[in-house]
């Protein structure tokens, strides 16, 4: 056997001498497919909030440097048509919702997708009158709910927040029933208990108007932790699990391999998709960059992510010190100072952004016989001709990783980061193989991002099984006439789970066909 290594200079990344070689085996079994990556273009560090579009142009687009490709908005609690709408920067009151406008015109340009969220229903709505959430001493302490004499009219609400963004060019992929409805706030907020939503979905879902809107999809209430408690009432409900399409919420205090994952459950048994769409883990360091450590820390955290089953990731303000582009701040430090600049954050991102957008996950495995328990974590996917495998590192020594393939493969590509550029955070290198082989030894220096990209050798190996007939154990996902994911390949083991009608089955090898389903 070779020994096949990726050529990097090792002062460069300051490697210290290596301590012993890691195993990882990545197996043909197939996980989620991951729709995407994206972040909150919301009021706050965006400011000058509508018109200044340079984050998405940096961040999002296949040909940009991060390749994002999910964006999300407010729903601030407003009207348009025959309701006054506040004044642009009359902040007295909620703002209105054309500040996103210009950034999810270019996002939908780039063939993103653009999805809102509300903080909360219009005032008139609540229990309290107010679109504020009521936890503070001038709101009276008195909690803001949805009034259930107004269940009726917040999907009609929902209506004409898409048919104002349809009418200024966008078409609108999904919207949210709400913001972390477990959370009493003093700004905008709006509580819910589990009990509520699914009496909301199930009662009244059925008026947002996707008929008008053709392929805009529900997403369930976006819990503060990602809760159980939020997320099964609503997939153990048969009427509301046919409403909701993705199944959301925060990470804030729960790490992705808890909450997250236990919530992922019945989701990924519905073929619903998952998507963490809000966290910020590093928002709170002061007037100062995220050191590399930090960095590493949130590479982690999208790796985790993917290991519980997440299908989409949305990290919180796209621009902010902490987060993926500038402010011009020169107090949060030197690399903050230029405005609009990419920040190593958004390099981090970039990894999974550019690499696993539309991949598959696979199982992995590790060798633990060595007695090493270092901190380093891994994942792998599959796109088309490439298997990949991410590897994380925050220790200071470095190692030899030893990757065992269910495929063979005939040639790599090794993106690393570790901190040690200024500008492009994100190098490459090639991988030499010279023959197919399924066995492969890499480098992966201390404190870094590793990112292996491997050309599967279709000729050589056994994957060619991928191209014959499709046979139904082959189904990947369904999907219903309007596009919209419903269930996952185990649907015939499911009793009843579709309802009748056309679907449109895809299978591993990417190909689909038009079935029709008799229950």
């Amino acid at each position: 056997m070779k020994k096949i290594i990726t050529f990097v200079i090792l002062l460069a990344v300051g490697m210290t001498a290596r301590a012993a070689t890691i195993t990882l085996t990545v197996n043909s079994t197939r996980c989620q497919t991951v729709t995407g990556f994206g972040a909150a273009c919301c009021d706050g560090a965006m400011c000058p909030f509508g018109t200044d579009t340079n984050p998405v142009r940096l961040l999002y687009g296949p040909t940009s440097k991060i390749g994002l490709n999910i964006m999300r908005m407010e729903i601030s609690p407003n009207f348009v048509g025959d309701i006054v709408v506040p004044e642009w920067g009359n902040w007295d009151s909620p703002y209105d919702w054309k500040g996103s406008l210009p950034s999810a015109k270019i996002v939908k340009q780039r063939g993103g997708i653009v999805f809102g969220t509300p903080w909360s229903p219009p005032g008139d709505y609540k229990t309290n009158g107010t679109a504020q959430g009521g936890n503070a001493e001038d709101q009276g302490y008195q909690k803001g709910k949805l009034r259930e004499d107004c269940y009726e009219k917040f999907f009609p609400w929902l209506n004409t927040f898409l048919e104002y963004m349809k009418k200024n060019g966008v078409a609108v992929d999904a919207v949210s029933i709400q913001n972390e409805p477990d959370w009493w706030v003093s700004y905008s907020g709006c509580l819910y208990d589990p009990k509520d939503l699914v009496k909301l979905v199930k009662n009244y879902a059925y008026m947002l108007d996707r008929e008008t809107y053709p392929g805009v999809r529900l997403i369930s209430g976006e819990s503060l932790g990602f809760t159980q408690n939020y997320t099964d009432p609503l997939m153990n409900d048969p009427t509301c699990r046919e409403q909701i399409d993705i199944v959301a919420g925060h990470i804030y205090g729960h790490a992705p391999l808890d909450y997250m994952k236990k919530s992922a459950v019945l989701p990924a048994k519905y073929g619903k998709e998952v998507w963490m769409t809000e966290h910020s883990s590093t928002d709170n360091i002061g007037e100062r960059l995220p050191n590399w450590h930090e960095q590493l820390l949130f590479a982690e955290e999208l790796n985790e992510c993917m290991l519980a089953g997440c299908t989409g990731y949305i990290y919180w303000y796209m621009r902010a010190h902490w987060a993926f582009v500038s402010t011009g701040e020169a107090k949060y430090g030197e690399g903050n100072k230029v405005k609009n600049r990419l920040l190593p954050r958004a390099y981090v991102m970039s990894h999974f952004s550019k690499h696993v957008t539309g991949s598959t996950r696979l199982t992995t495995s590790r060798d633990k016989s060595q007695g090493m328990e270092a901190a380093s974590e891994y994942s792998a996917y599959i796109k088309g001709d490439s298997l990949i495998v991410m590897a994380i590192d925050t220790t200071k020594n470095a190692v030899d990783l030893k990757l065992k393939l269910p495929y063979k493969v005939k040639s790599g590509t090794h993106l690393l980061s570790t901190g040690n550029e200024t500008e492009n955070l994100c190098q490459e290198n090639p991988i030499t193989i010279e023959e197919p082989t399924d066995e492969i030894l890499v480098e992966m220096p201390a404190r870094s991002l590793n990112t292996y990209i491997f050309m599967i050798d279709r000729e050589g190996t056994g994957i060619e099984s991928l191209t014959h007939e499709p046979s139904p154990t082959d189904v990947v996902c369904i999907y219903d006439m309007l596009g919209r994911r419903v269930a996952n390949g185990q649907w015939k083991m499911e009793n009843g789970l579709l309802p009748r009608g056309f679907y449109i089955e895809k299978y591993a090898d990417g190909s689909s066909r038009k079935v029709f389903i008799d229950n």
